[in-house]
């Protein structure tokens, strides 16, 4: 018999014995524990994660905040906003986008109360359906009935979707390896990045047409690197960079809620003329910021709405105190004129570009004595008139009640209703008619054009409606019991309270007057 030999070196015979040995070694091992380590994952996943949940903090946290302080420095009150559902037309991000903007929304006015969102329907045809609703002649505000949801319409309707997925837009692959005698170990690293976007509209409620300029589009690019989703997001807005790490399966729908938040100031920030960059880290010497700003001069200007919106901000800051119903009168100028002084322009009586800016962008507030005064006639008390169109008080169940409020002088005015259940809510002024300020001898129709209507009730139970009229805005020095939201249920329990706390304030030349809608 005849023996084959073959001579090997003695390092290269070591060398394949031990890799053959580690690699058999290392089969075995593997086939031992896949069994028990699947077994384990499942059964943590079973149960569930055992740490406590947390709040889910993002890198727009702050901003939302921000925005709630704005809305109180800037005086925005009364905003109702009706929202679509955020349809997702990519058919890959299964999230909930519209509970997304609720969320943002509720912690962005935490303090201020000044937007009211309602969530209805299941459909594109959500703002159709509501209108449809709210023709029906319901009493507003309304009494605890199942329509009271549709007594008074929202003036702005939220529509959009995630409208972008562009998935491996870029993709990376990195592999190295060693290779011996036939013998080798590779190691390979991957990485790609997408591109997430989100737009949200906002819609006018009167005639369901797209407000232009007041729009977010955002995207975000989402970086992934290995098998799992562990990478980082990072967003641009006026030249700023956010940026988030992520862990595992958290990518696209972190993502989401990122953009969601970012669009909710931007959104809003627009659609109410606030300076909502600054929330986001940006200068106002920017050339994003600066045209924007230059887009709302202009539009506003052609739309006759830039005077009132400075008369509005003049007063909010105690520069001014009469109305702002966009005429230029002696006071209003007198109050550009001290305001400009205070930012450092030409001390002029002119509404030009660089004051909008400068105004816009600034928290300058008057001094004590800045704000020049309406009126030189001798001060008197206030007294407020509320009359009815009916030879008599005495009203029918369902029967409209349309009234007339005026005073003796200028004044700011306040009016609630306490209705057939005892509980209160505040209509005048409210979302129809912003401004608290009405002249001497003006009669105020109520409800008049405004879009909501006052029905006696089907209980004859005698209704108290109660109006406050102050020398000045003093809204920012009442309680929140007493300011609210239009057309909702305050807190507070009786026209006695409120009359009390109004007469907190101070003002001695406080007016108030009260009507009843009486049943026989």
């Amino acid at each position: 018999m005849h023996v084959f030999k073959k001579s090997f070196s003695s390092s290269q015979s070591a060398f394949r014995l031990s890799l053959v040995a580690g690699l058999m070694l290392l089969s075995g091992c593997a086939s031992l524990d896949v069994k028990k380590e699947t077994t384990e994952k499942t059964e943590a996943l079973r149960k569930g994660p055992e740490t406590k949940p947390q709040r889910n903090m993002t890198n727009f946290s702050q901003g939302l905040r921000c925005m709630d302080n704005m809305m109180i420095f800037y005086g925005v009150k009364d905003v109702s906003v009706l929202v679509e559902d955020l349809v997702d037309n990519t058919k890959k991000v299964n999230a909930g986008t519209r509970d997304m903007l609720i969320s943002a929304t509720s912690d962005m006015t935490r303090r201020s109360r000044a937007i009211r969102l309602i969530a209805h329907g299941q459909d594109m045809g959500n703002a159709t359906s509501f209108m449809a609703n709210a023709a029906t002649p319901n009493a507003a505000p309304a009494s605890g009935s199942a329509t009271q949801a549709y007594s008074v319409m929202p003036q702005y309707d939220i529509r959009g979707s995630i409208s972008q997925l562009d998935e491996g837009l870029i993709q990376n692959q990195n592999e190295s390896g060693i290779n011996i005698a036939g013998f080798g170990i590779g190691h390979a690293k991957t990485a790609h990045s997408s591109i997430l976007g989100l737009d949200l509209n906002m819609i006018s409620m009167k005639d369901l047409a797209i407000i232009p300029g007041v729009t977010a589009r955002n995207s975000v690019i989402i970086y992934k690197e290995g098998d799992g989703y562990d990478g980082e997001l990072e967003y641009k807005k006026f030249g700023v960079s956010f940026g988030m790490t992520l862990a595992k399966s958290e990518g696209q729908t972190q993502a989401l809620r990122n953009l969601v938040e970012l669009a909710t100031v931007e959104l809003f920030g627009k659609l109410l003329k606030l300076p909502y960059w600054q929330c986001l880290g940006a200068s106002d010497e920017h050339e994003s910021v600066k045209n924007e700003i230059a887009d709302w001069f202009y539009a506003m200007t052609a739309q006759s709405e830039l005077v009132p919106f400075v008369q509005k901000q003049l007063r909010q800051r105690g520069y001014y105190q009469g109305v702002t119903d966009g005429s230029v009168n002696p006071a209003f100028l007198a109050a550009v004129q001290q305001s400009r002084r205070d930012l450092n322009l030409p001390a002029e009586t002119t509404v030009d570009l660089p004051y909008f800016s400068a105004l816009l962008n600034s928290t300058k507030v008057a001094t004590a004595n800045a704000a020049p005064t309406t009126s030189s006639a001798p001060k008197q008390p206030i007294k407020v008139q509320i009359t009815h169109k009916k030879p008599t008080a005495i009203y029918k169940p369902n029967e409209p009640v349309n009234l007339t409020i005026s005073v003796n002088q200028d004044a700011h005015l306040y009016c609630y209703i306490q209705d057939e259940t005892h509980k209160i809510q505040r209509f005048f002024p409210n979302r129809f008619t912003k401004d608290s300020f009405i002249k001497a001898g003006q009669n105020l129709e109520v409800p008049g054009k405004m879009g909501f209507q006052f029905m006696a009730n089907t209980k004859n139970v005698q209704e108290n409606i109660a109006c406050f009229a102050s020398e000045k805005d003093v809204w920012g020095q009442l309680p929140a019991s007493i300011q609210g939201t239009d057309f909702e249920y305050l807190s507070i329990g009786s026209i006695e309270q409120i009359h009390t706390l109004f007469k907190k304030i101070g003002d001695t030349r406080l007016g108030e007057n009260q009507f009843h809608v009486k049943f026989k």
